[in-house]
């Protein structure tokens, strides 16, 4: 348990914040509510074992921080709890609650066990990958996704990296399960895109044959299409979206959009969202160092890739 102080505010509430969550307790010496509700939040803390952090605010030694929380709740009583997931004040509650009230509370926000071991397993494959092991980070992302099988997040990276590996039909079997969804997930979609292209580029025609029909015709879609996709499943993501670029001006519609799909999940392959170490560092960063403590920090932004940026533009130009 951390005492929050104007001093480690960003440090070890903002920023903490991103890795996990965290719940402020807003409490004073004279308080008697304060007292009661304190063990409660302690107990639970170690019952949840490290599934959020629990950090105090004595509103007597800190006066300014309590006060703009409590004016941005419109609250004006203790014991006062803040939630704090991605750097930000998400939920609260005032008074002592009874310790299930406390559980249903925290249940909204906080993981289950199997949610906190899943998202151990997507960091460890994460640094796996850094590391260049892919097989033993696939082996953790398919942990994971057997963990949670709902978890979107999980499986993008696991076919993220099966397609990497060029394990193709591995990819087609951890897809298949959401293939049909009716609201599909963005990341996931683009995924199903990519492996298309993997499955479709061992039987294309060679580049030069492409080429040479494309040359011969500038509306053969299919020969372009078919580059297109061959460019994808070798990972020449620009010059695959050079062609499908060529269609959408030509024909928005063609084949119920297909062009357009593909060139928007290739800009989805190649969006990198950065990582919580990332993240908090840009927080700390863009904090204030002087005057007003602001207490409702944004979120770090994903870093700009010019390129990506470039080929987005590109779209839209085209498509309006």
């Amino acid at each position: 348990m951390q005492d929050i102080t104007r001093k480690n505010f960003e440090a070890e509430l903002v920023n903490a914040s991103l890795a996990q969550p965290v719940l402020l307790d807003i409490w004073a010496e004279w308080c008697g509510p304060c007292k009661a509700l304190g063990p409660v939040l302690e107990k639970l803390e170690t019952e949840y074992a490290g599934r959020f952090k629990l950090v105090k605010l004595d509103a007597d030694a800190e006066p300014e921080i309590a006060q703009q929380l409590s004016q941005m709740f419109g609250v004006r009583s203790i014991p006062f709890c803040v939630l704090w997931l991605g750097g930000q004040p998400v939920d609260g509650f005032v008074g002592a609650l009874p310790e299930a009230e406390v559980r249903k509370f925290l249940d909204k926000h906080v993981p289950s066990e199997e949610e906190q071991t899943a998202q151990e397993q997507l960091q460890e494959a994460e640094e796996l990958l850094a590391e260049g092991d892919s097989d033993a980070a696939i082996d953790r992302l398919q942990a994971a996704l057997a963990t949670n099988p709902a978890n979107d997040a999980a499986r993008y990276d696991y076919l993220r990296a099966l397609l990497a590996a060029g394990r193709v039909a591995d990819a087609r079997k951890a897809f298949d399960p959401v293939a049909n969804a009716v609201v599909p997930d963005q990341r996931l979609a683009a995924a199903g895109h990519w492996l298309a292209a993997m499955e479709a580029a061992p039987s294309a025609r060679p580049e030069e044959a492409l080429a040479a029909a494309i040359a011969a015709d500038k509306r053969d879609f299919d020969a372009r299409f078919e580059l297109a996709q061959t460019l994808f499943a070798r990972n020449e993501y620009t010059r695959a979206m050079d062609e499908l670029l060529e269609i959408v001006m030509r024909d928005k519609a063609w084949k119920d959009g297909v062009a357009r799909k593909n060139y928007v999940a290739i800009l989805e392959i190649m969006s990198k969202p950065a990582g919580a170490a990332a993240a908090a560092a840009a927080a700390a960063a863009a904090a204030p160092k002087q005057g007003t403590l602001e207490v409702a920090s944004k979120i770090a932004a994903t870093p700009a890739d010019p390129v990506v940026d470039a080929y987005r533009r590109k779209l839209s130009m085209a498509l309006f």
